[in-house]
């Protein structure tokens, strides 16, 4: 089994600490960040950043979805880790301050990928489509707090 990582990230015309606030409300901001690939979204428990339960699933392609129950950490300033209970993916948002006024958001998640000519197409391909709905989601974020 091979691990597989997705990353994505961008820089926002926005503080880092306005950038990781907006990510880390689970219970209002983050909801309308989403794009089209997640559905069933809901808060279980707390709603802004460490201690925070999160559900939704996520539909990477036509064929593949996954339901994830998230567990929100906040191991240091400027990152949250999210950790599904349902499988090995683990995602890790990190915000850091790039010049006056702006800031860099990276977003990478990692998991443990299938064996074979099947972990062979998913070590390819899925980066690339995970890269793409986080893309998306950053573009969201950026239009939210660049307002």
């Amino acid at each position: 089994m091979a691990q597989v990582e997705a990353t994505t990230e961008r820089i926002i015309a926005a503080d880092a600490e306005k950038v990781f606030d907006a990510l880390a409300d689970y219970e209002n901001t983050r909801a309308k960040l989403l794009p089209e690939h997640f559905s069933e979204y809901e808060v279980r428990e707390g709603g802004d950043g460490e201690g925070t339960l999160v559900h939704w699933k996520l539909q990477a392609t036509s064929k593949r979805i996954r339901d994830c129950l998230l567990e929100v950490t906040e191991p240091t300033d400027g990152q949250l880790v999210e950790k599904d209970r349902n499988s090995s993916m683990v995602t890790t948002w990190t915000v850091t301050p790039a010049g006056e006024g702006r800031s860099k958001a990276i977003v990478s998640t990692v998991w443990n990928g299938a064996g074979g000519i099947g972990g062979f197409f998913e070590k390819t391909f899925a980066p690339k489509g995970l890269g793409r709905i986080y893309d998306a989601l950053l573009a969201k974020l950026a239009a939210e707090v660049e307002k």
